[in-house]
């Protein structure tokens, strides 16, 4: 299984000045790329392939005045956006296809130097190395000093350097994760949960845990305000603007960053905690319509699910993904009954068919582990239950008439 690891960087300012030249010149043979197959398409000949592309566009535009710098950076950043902009249109052509899951993706786009981010890859090929002293060498760039937040778990394959909307540089290592050391750092268990998502607590648990939203978007919402406000007074194309902005993209950045913390850490604990874990998927695009819109984006459902799906398969757990429309809400964790929608201001119920009192939430996160079928045995592993004939009298078989049961 393949991860990616993160790490700060801090070049100077020799070292942020190569930086720039790199993502400018990355950037102009990804746009000649992407003109030099629209040009072919629109004269009606087959798409240049990227052999003929890397000649042209790379090679031969070094010998030219036009693009003579191009031999300043280091010839593997080319050739990477070479490929970014192969992929591209890969992934365009198949997701016309309707081969692509997902979103619908139109033609690629050309880049521009304003965009809020921009990267640049290294892979092995390119001679990078991690120095005796911590820091990250990278050709015609120099050695770059790196904030080591942990150690890496396996020799990396290739490694990103980012640079964000709010002026940080990142290191993205990616690497290869041993299995067995997996498994021996994260030891088997024998509890299995259901988990129910929401607004009012960002998770409920089918133990009982309330699990309280922390709402970074709406606890930084005054500040936000503030640095947009002052953003918006600037003249356009001043160097105050451009200063009011970074001032917004690190206040939008800390929100992210603090989300994304909670994510990991909740995701790392439910999955060593738990041997089967399941979870509702539910239809964000569609929740992200309505009025509660904000409150959606600022609880960051798909990315907490999204960690718990590859955290589970790199440790061996099992992760069950329910049906959206499983009425979970609708029915009594205890009898089976379903017992009708409630309007969200209903926060408890009793059942009318045994009178047992139930927390919405908890009997929905109840209800989506019992609709998942998790198991636990003692030996710690995951099953999924044999179906087995429904009894004539079991708890939620509604629907037959008295002829079918005389029957």
């Amino acid at each position: 299984m393949q991860l990616r690891c993160s790490f700060r960087l801090y070049p100077d300012a020799g070292q942020q000045r190569a930086l720039a030249k790199a993502f400018g010149c990355a950037r102009v043979v990804f746009n000649d790329a992407v003109l030099a197959r629209e040009d072919a398409r629109k004269a009606g000949q087959p798409f240049p392939r990227i052999g003929e592309l890397s000649t042209r566009l790379i090679t031969q535009a070094k010998r030219t005045v036009e693009r003579s710098w191009l031999g300043e950076v280091s010839a593997v950043v080319l050739q990477q956006s070479l490929r970014d902009a192969e992929t591209a249109y890969r992934n365009f052509f198949a997701s016309l296809k309707g081969a692509r899951k997902g979103p619908k993706l139109g033609a690629p786009r050309l880049k521009s130097r304003k965009d809020a981010r921009q990267s640049i890859r290294f892979t092995a090929n390119a001679r990078w190395k991690i120095t005796s002293s911590g820091r990250l060498d990278l050709p015609k760039i120099g050695a770059v000093k790196v904030k080591w937040s942990r150690t890496l778990p396996a020799t990396p394959a290739s490694v990103t350097v980012i640079k964000d909307s709010a002026g940080r540089f990142f290191a993205s290592f990616v690497i290869d994760t041993d299995p067995a050391a997996d498994a021996a750092r994260m030891p088997g268990s024998d509890h299995a949960i259901g988990i129910d998502l929401g607004l009012t607590h960002f998770a409920v648990l089918s133990t009982g845990e309330k699990i309280d939203s922390p709402r970074f978007l709406r606890r930084a919402e005054k500040k936000l305000k503030k640095a947009q406000k002052e953003l918006s007074r600037k003249q356009k194309g001043s160097k105050n603007r451009e200063k009011a902005r970074l001032k917004v993209a690190r206040a939008h950045a800390k929100v992210t960053d603090a989300r994304r913390e909670f994510h990991h850490q909740l995701s790392t604990r439910l999955i060593s905690e738990n041997q089967g874990i399941a979870v509702e998927s539910l239809s964000v695009a569609g929740l992200a319509r309505t009025r509660l819109a904000k409150s959606v984006h600022d609880a960051g459902w798909t990315a907490f699910v999204n960690m718990l799906e590859y955290k589970a398969q790199r440790y061996g757990r099992t992760l069950i993904k329910i049906g959206r429309y499983e009425p979970t809400s609708q029915v009594c964790s205890t009898c089976g009954v379903v017992d009708g929608p409630k309007p969200l201001s209903v926060r408890e119920r009793t059942c009318t068919a045994c009178g047992t009192l139930h927390d919405r939430d908890h009997n929905a996160a109840l209800n989506v582990k019992q609709a998942a079928g998790l198991a636990v045995p003692a030996c710690g592993a995951p099953v999924r239950p044999e179906p087995v004939l429904a009894q004539r009298a079991e708890t939620g078989s509604h629907g037959f008439s008295t002829k079918n049961r005389a029957a």
